[in-house]
């Protein structure tokens, strides 16, 4: 699914209580233009059986204390199944997720630091780091852009 039709799916799915649906029209143009660096419209997410998806903790290797949560997304299902270990969890499963709802989804994710998008089928060396933060501070600046609405509480982000 090409990334107007995923963001005319979240539009179509998203509560229609008068607001939702035209803060996901107002944050798209930002949502789309992160998407656009990345090489797929949809990736392979790992969740357990509640359909959560599959946080890893990373530690540097310099200074273990320093830890991160991120969530890998893989460009295809056999990557899933050769680089997570899957196969050893049969609990696991893996989905495709439009890559517009993935980062939709990540703002919300208090826990989750960055997901990782792997780029390249075949291998975990050609990865893309996409920070939650990051895609937080843009969501929330094109909604103060391109959307003024009393109604909208200015924490919506």
């Amino acid at each position: 699914m090409d990334l107007q039709a995923q963001i005319q799916s979240l539009i179509d799915n998203a509560p229609q209580d008068g607001i939702t649906p035209q803060l996901i029209a107002a944050i798209a143009p930002a949502l789309t233009k992160i998407a656009q660096k990345l090489r797929f419209p949809e990736y392979y997410i790992l969740q357990n059986p509640s359909h959560d998806w599959v946080l890893t903790t990373l530690s540097n290797r310099a200074n273990p204390q320093l830890q991160k949560e991120v969530i890998y997304a893989y460009p295809t299902l056999q990557d899933v199944s050769t680089t997570s270990g899957v196969g050893v969890d049969p609990q696991m499963i893996a989905a495709p997720i439009g890559v517009i709802e993935i980062l939709f989804q990540i703002v919300a994710l208090e826990p989750v630091d960055s997901i990782i998008f792997f780029e390249t089928p075949g291998t975990t060396n050609n990865a893309l780091e996409i920070k939650r933060s990051q895609v937080q501070s843009i969501v929330e600046r094109s909604l103060q852009e391109n959307f003024t609405n009393p109604n909208i509480p200015p924490d919506i982000a």
